[in-house]
């Protein structure tokens, strides 16, 4: 009997180590599983997609040496070898990181489980990882049973018309095993089952290029549904699709009809399936949503509301029937981007009463999203919101900059008790509401500011000694939650709020520190493909609302190369292969355009651009302005474009490719070299734009680089402040450090009066400004047609604060941080700087502390699985200390060594102290 007793708990000790439930003795830990950079992800369309894992242990220098990935149908099958779907058996790698599911291709809505378990290089086994999953969309047009429909409501399609409601009711006879709804729509759309929305994600489909690509949601219903009668409805607003997505004033840019697309697959306990979806059987109305614009906001009028629409039995005798429509289904993609939703609240600071005698809520942020509002009062008070980023410099509300954009919403009270009310298919870019018609007194408490954007995890923390920078680096994050809304826009609060290239292709990079935004990028990248001109111009915007059929607004220098330059910054930050393999042909058809226009010349100088936007302009009669040539910089966008599409070949092993664009580089550089370097070293145009955009690309001689380097330190030194605009300012750091001018480059980000970035900061700034002097040192605005306060641009300062004031830098020969380069540069009179990003393969971390007596304190973390150069600056010649010994102690010589006076250490993962006179 003790025998037996004994086999089976040393069965069931095998069975819990071989599950995961419990660890092996071993300290190596498998967690963070995610599918396509997404965990447990519901409707993906990629037939093989890619899974990574992070692995954590004791002690250092933990490398993964093997792995095993195995997938089922279920989660008690991933116990069964014999029942696997696929079993990659133990594949001796350390790839951790967008490992390929090469499985039996799925079928449509199929759900597989998986795990994977590795081992290291101290001989460990990791138990199997907790079971994740993910589950597939529909992959075949065939697929969609659902037709799309319209409703036949009388509306004026030339201006903003309500909101439409559709609804249906349907019969569940058996019991239910899962439930899903598949659904897209021609506008954005609000789902609603048995009374209640579906998903907590907002602006629904998202903003594609809808006549190529338009995207659908998944929902998993299988909670929400019951035994007999249900009801299904949706709530269809204008949003990007018939709105106003332009500040031309241009409606239905994509069409003038709303429509509805709606597919729920059931499958019961028995094994067999039923779809419901939208058909001519469906009714419409519209309801208390009066009006709905992205710029202009809403008008809810609650008088209307009848809440019993979305529930079973409703009499909708009185509701308009639906027209079917043969919309195309084959443009149909699964949701590949981060869905849009509430992330934080904020609460008023306070309530003050303007000059001019308006009430305004100051909420102490320039935020995106809107207010919700409290409010108690008869039927038909009309309770009106306006929202604005500032206040002039007397005190009053200040809404000039806006442009054509109301960003008004107008609430009418339904007078039966309190009612809260927020809007659906609008978002404003503010920090002070102006309330009008409010009944009785208006308290903090009766607003809350609902903050949203795609939910990116944030990934990068950065700190230092200075309160300045400290909200700086605030600022630059608050930035990019305004203005990552589905798609990376310029500004959220005029009559813009596009995904203008330029904006984007200089902030990616700091974008890649502030959150994971890999997904967000690859689905933002794919419209670029998608709305790519036919001789391979890239639009200003993406998507493409500004040309004309397809022609025109479009291959400007700087802001068209963002169709190489994004995906480049996003596979050295992430690793993710799968973005330039994606983007490829895009990249070629770009680069392949201008040299093209420019022929034999070499010398590209033939399309418009818009040039070093909004850099330094003065008053002086002597110094109008930096104005950089905009021949010179589209010969150097035309060279970091071929350069980056030289290196992308390599990368995907394009040989022929790689060699071709190395060459047609070092033609372009000839050209530029003849064209606008002097045999001193001098570029003409002589401008900080010029030197750092030359400099960062080795277009200038080696021999004649110090000279340049010199005169770019001159010229920063002769002015005492920057002069760059959109183009120059997020190199202009950088370049100074790598060319030993760190103290110079401290010195920028230290100063505080116009032009400077912490300019804006001493005038109370919350978010980054468009402009360096939005509002001018007497206090009155810059030109109100360009003016926005949260506009993220000049916050690419944030990237040289991460990766050389705290030194955190990722190794685009090992890209994704698979090797860390951490340098820190200290300096500027700072006594400490810290930063940390989350990896796919972990906490990565590095912080500095000069202490009172000169010394310095340097501290790393390196995550499991990878490796690091450290560099500890001027450290040749002094006794440095690790683990309480001299390092050479602890760190083997063959990983140790010395240049340009600072020691240079080869580590694997761990957390290290060095320390330092």
């Amino acid at each position: 009997m003790i025998k037996k007793f004994v086999l089976f708990f040393a069965v069931l000790l095998v069975a819990l180590l071989t599950t995961g439930l419990i660890l092996n003795p071993a300290s190596l830990e498998v967690s963070q599983t995610t599918c396509e950079d997404l965990t447990n992800p519901l409707g993906l369309d990629d037939l093989h997609p890619r899974l990574s894992w992070q692995l954590s242990g004791e002690g250092r220098n933990i490398l993964q040496t093997a792995y095993e990935i195995r997938v089922a149908s279920a989660p008690e099958r991933l116990l069964m070898k014999s029942k696997l779907i696929w079993s990659s058996g133990k594949v001796n790698s350390d790839q951790s990181v967008y490992v390929l599911y090469n499985g039996p291709a799925l079928s449509s809505g199929q759900r597989v489980y998986w795990q994977v378990r590795v081992w290291d290089n101290h001989g460990h086994r990791s138990a199997w990882s907790k079971t994740a999953w993910w589950e597939m969309g529909l992959l075949q047009p065939g697929d969609w049973k659902a037709s799309w429909i319209i409703s036949l409501v009388p509306e004026d399609t030339m201006k903003s018309s309500p909101a439409q409601m559709f609804r249906h009711e349907f019969t569940i006879k058996k019991k239910i095993r899962t439930a899903r709804a598949y659904v897209s729509a021609h506008g954005l759309y609000e789902m609603y089952l048995n009374g209640k929305k579906v998903g907590d994600q907002l602006f629904t489909p998202g903003w594609t290029s809808y006549h190529k690509r338009l995207q659908y949601q998944v929902y998993d219903i299988t909670g929400m549904l019951r035994k007999g009668n249900n009801a299904a409805g949706a709530l269809v607003g204008d949003g990007w699709y018939r709105g106003r997505p332009a500040f031309r004033g241009n409606r239905h840019v994509y069409g003038s009809k709303l429509a509805l697309l709606m597919q729920i697959v059931v499958e019961y306990e028995d094994g067999t399936k039923e779809i419901f979806g939208t058909d001519e059987s469906w009714k419409s109305s519209t309801g208390p949503v009066r009006m709905s614009d992205i710029y202009n906001g809403e008008i809810y009028d609650a008088r209307l509301e009848n809440p019993a629409w979305k529930n079973p039995g409703y009499d909708d005798n009185m509701w308009k029937g639906v027209k079917i429509e043969d919309y195309p289904k084959n443009i149909l993609v699964a949701s590949e981007g981060l869905p849009v939703k509430r992330i934080q609240e904020v609460k008023p600071l306070k309530i003050l009463v303007t000059p001019e005698g308006d009430t305004v809520v100051d909420m102490g942020q320039n935020m995106v999203g809107w207010i919700r509002l409290k409010v108690q009062g008869p039927a038909g008070t009309k309770v009106i919101l306006r929202h604005a980023e500032v206040l002039d410099k007397n005190g009053n509300f200040y809404t000039e900059n806006l442009r054509a954009a109301k960003q008004t919403d107008t609430y009418i009270l339904k007078g039966k008790g309190a009612e809260v009310f927020e809007p659906h298919f609008t978002f404003h870019g503010f920090r002070y509401v102006a309330v009008m018609g409010y009944p009785g007194t208006l308290t903090a408490d009766k607003l809350t500011g609902v903050v949203i954007h795609s939910a990116f995890k944030p990934t990068g923390v950065f700190s230092c000694s200075d309160s300045l920078v400290n909200q700086l680096q605030h600022n630059i994050q608050w930035g990019m939650k305004g203005n990552f809304l589905d798609v990376p826009t310029d500004c959220p609060q005029r009559d813009e709020r596009l995904g203008w290239t330029g904006d984007a292709q200089v902030f990616a990079s700091t974008a890649c520190f502030n959150g994971n935004v890999v997904a967000f990028y690859r689905k933002w990248m794919k419209d670029f493909t998608a709305d790519q001109q036919q001789e391979g111009q890239v639009p200003h915007v993406i998507p493409d609302v500004l040309s004309r059929n397809g022609k025109g607004a479009s291959a400007a220098a700087g802001w068209a190369d963002a169709a190489v330059i994004v995906p480049w910054t996003v596979y050295v930050s992430y690793g993710d292969k799968k973005i330039l393999k994606n983007q490829y042909e895009c990249m070629k058809k770009w680069v392949d355009y201008q040299a093209a226009r420019a022929g034999n010349t070499y010398f590209w100088n033939t399309d418009f651009t818009f040039g070093d936007w909004l850099s330094y302009h003065s008053d002086a009669s002597d110094y109008p302005g930096a104005y950089t040539d905009k021949d010179f910089l589209g010969q150097v966008y035309f060279a970091r474009s071929t350069l980056l599409m030289a290196k992308t070949a390599e990368v995907l092993g394009k040989k022929e490719d790689a060699e071709y664009y190395r060459a047609l580089f070092e033609k372009i550089k000839k050209v530029f070299q003849d064209e606008f370097v002097t045999p001193e070293g001098r570029l003409s145009p002589n401008t900080q734009t010029a030197y750092v955009q030359a400099l960062s690309l080795g277009l200038i001689p080696q021999d004649l680089e110090e000279k340049a380097a010199y005169r770019l330190a001159g010229n920063v030194e002769s002015f005492g402040h920057l002069t760059t605009g959109f183009l120059g300012a997020f190199l202009l750091c950088p370049v100074l450090s790598d060319y030993g001018y760190t103290d110079l480059a401290y010195r920028l980000l230290k100063r505080k009066k116009y032009p400077s970035w912490l300019y804006p900061v001493t005038k109370g700034a919350t978010t980054i400004w468009e402009r360096w002097d939005g509002i001018k040192p007497d206090g009155t605005f810059q030109n109100p047609g360009m003016n926005s306060f949260n506009h993220y641009a000049y916050g690419a300062i944030g990237e040289w604060m991460y990766r050389y004031m705290a030194g955190l830098n990722p190794d685009e020969r090992y890209p994704g941080y698979k090797h860390i380069i951490i340098h820190p540069r200290p300096g500027g009179g700072f006594s400490f700087a810290s930063a940390s990003l989350m990896t796919h393969y972990g906490k990565v971390s590095t912080y500095w502390n000069r202490g009172a007596s000169g010394g310095l304190t340097i501290e790393v973390e390196i995550p499991c699985n990878t490796t690091a150069t450290v560099v500890l600056p001027g450290a040749v010649g002094k006794n440095v200390i690790m683990d309480g010994l001299p390092v050479e102690n602890n760190v083997s010589s063959d990983k140790i060594r010395k240049e340009n006076g600072n020691m240079i250490l080869e580590l694997g993962s761990g957390v290290y102290g060095f320390t330092y006179e």
